[in-house]
């Protein structure tokens, strides 16, 4: 995911979560949580630079690239409501400390990986130590403070991390460019040593005493089996065809599964996700705005690396930098978005906002292959980057505001979960398209050119790589060149069919704000809350 997009209602689950055992020394909670918080959003942020050079050191195909990221995506948006549960009965430190570890041991697998396959395995370890770790930190900081006190402690924890939320893609653009990529994963290694010596030093367990009820392993499992076939089915599609008995088997059980997961929530006692909650308008329209933004954002975010670095000759350091005016705008402006939520209440903003966004994906469907970036990328990245800082302030308190009281910290949860499948969702639907709009593309060019019909058919069956295509060794230096050209273009072609998608998703979603979502109304504050308030508006960015 592109720079200080953290997910949605990060904050919101802190606000809402009751402080019991208030510490005396938050400022090491507040150091550990800030430390194992920056890991996931670095690790989220410098991944997507590093993958071309991955790509072009593995000969890797794009779905095995998609798979990388869709690994680590799956199960953390898949546990990590489980993950959040797991601390509030076995201790949240204990399931932290867990999570960082598994972090720590999983990047490092990943740094070491000597070939796709483990480094596909090793991320989605990753990914279930993400899922522990997400939630975890969060509810550190919740047990800690008391709500007269979270208002600072939220800008504090929010303020540092959007800070490693602009260096991240940064330094590991520059790892990437002047070691390897595999030390964008060895990097979260000192942080994560340094996570568990200031937890071992400073940070006091906490449970949640009044938790009862089993965990929902049915849930868990049949949700993780059915975005694991649907996305298995969608990745798989785009080289052996949609049609292939692997492909619908896969699509037909991952449905079968996700359909018996809504089953199971409904008739459970202690569902994972609570269905009577979107009974709501605004819950549901403020959900159904999350999966379609954030799927976009997720998937065109995902593709922009490829298409800077492989088509338009950016290297990874030059691209770290591309993206950082999107996290300033963001980090600069939030607090001007707050007020906006409190003028005009969460409803409009939900609707211009992704309006915006739509236009910014639009603009990234101008540029063809060279040009200055200034004039080329840089508006893309600030339009929507505008659109984003609009929206994601609103969005938190939406969702709080949606339920009652008591089920307000289930909520976010829910939505910062929705944002992560949506992503997971998005990334394997759009690889689809790209990879079936480059081959067509390429098709054409290649009929174009005087080429024999055995390198033409070579080409072809390598399309699969997308723009990472590698020729075969022989080929003279007159022909290379057309045919890398012929490549770069059917990128690009398949590029601007994706953002254009997105655009798309944006604009229903700021449909979904406007027929579902409720009118102005006054955010509620919690008791003892009021110095906290402005903070919500301020600092989350992270929704």
């Amino acid at each position: 995911m592109i720079p200080s997009v953290k997910s949605p209602c990060d904050e919101g689950m802190i606000r809402v979560t009751p402080c019991r055992q208030p510490v005396a020394r938050g400022a090491w909670v507040l150091v550990a949580t800030i430390l194992g918080s920056s890991m996931v959003f670095i690790d989220g942020s410098v991944v997507n630079v590093a993958l071309p050079e991955f790509q072009r050191e593995f000969h890797a195909s794009a779905s095995e690239v998609q798979w990388v990221v869709e690994a680590y995506a799956l199960f953390l948006a898949a546990l990590l409501l489980v993950g959040g549960s797991l601390g509030d009965r076995l201790g949240r430190r204990r399931v932290f400390l867990f999570g960082t570890t598994l972090f720590a041991f999983s990047s490092i697998l990943c740094g070491l990986s000597p070939a796709t396959i483990w480094l596909i395995v090793a991320r989605a370890l990753q990914g279930v130590g993400g899922a522990l770790l997400v939630p975890g930190s969060l509810a550190l900081i919740s047990a800690a403070f008391q709500a007269d006190q979270r208002g600072r402690a939220i800008g504090t924890w929010s303020g540092f991390t959007s800070v490693t939320s602009v260096l991240g893609p940064l330094l590991g653009g520059w790892l990437v460019q002047v070691a390897s990529w595999r030390w964008v994963f060895f990097l979260n290694v000192p942080l994560a040593v340094t996570v568990l010596l200031v937890s071992f030093r400073g940070v006091p367990e906490s449970r949640d005493e009044e938790t009862s009820g089993r965990l929902d392993w049915p849930g868990a499992l049949l949700v993780t089996l059915g975005l694991a076939g649907i996305v298995y089915g969608l990745i798989q599609s785009g080289a052996a065809g949609l049609g292939q008995p692997e492909v619908l088997s896969a699509l037909a059980l991952g449905t079968l599964a996700l359909v018996l997961f809504f089953l199971v929530e409904a008739s459970s006692a202690h569902p994972m996700v609570p269905l009577r909650l979107f009974r709501s308008r605004s819950f549901l329209g403020a959900n159904l705005l999350t999966f379609l933004l954030y799927g976009a954002l997720s998937a065109g975010t995902y593709f922009i690396p490829f298409n800077l670095i492989q088509v338009q000759g950016y290297t990874p350091a030059m691209v770290g930098a591309s993206l950082t005016p999107f996290a300033l705008t963001m980090f600069l402006f939030s607090r001007w978005t707050g007020g906006l939520v409190r003028r005009f209440g969460s409803k409009l903003p939900l609707i211009v906002g992704p309006s915006i966004t739509a236009l910014g994906f639009a603009l990234y469907a101008l540029p063809g292959i060279g040009g200055s970036y200034w004039l080329t990328f840089f508006p893309a990245v600030i339009v929507m980057s505008l659109g984003m800082t609009v929206t994601v302030a609103p969005l938190t308190t939406t969702v709080m505001n949606a339920v009652e009281q008591q089920a307000a910290g289930t909520a976010s949860g829910i939505n910062n979960a929705v944002s992560r499948t949506a992503g997971l969702m998005a990334i394997a639907f759009m690889g689809l398209v790209m990879v079936n709009t480059f081959s067509n593309s390429l098709a054409q060019h290649l009929a174009a050119l005087p080429l024999s019909a055995d390198l033409r058919q070579t080409i072809q069956a390598r399309s699969g790589s997308l723009a990472g295509l590698t020729l075969p060794p022989d080929t003279s230096s007159s022909t290379r060149a057309l045919l890398q050209r012929a490549i770069d273009q059917s990128f690009v072609s398949g590029f601007r069919i994706v953002v254009l998608i997105c655009a798309v998703l944006a604009l229903a979603s700021s449909v979904a704000a406007a027929v579902l979502i409720e009118g102005k109304r006054q955010a509620r504050v919690s008791e003892g809350d009021e110095e906290a308030a402005p903070a919500v508006h301020r600092e989350q960015k992270s929704s």
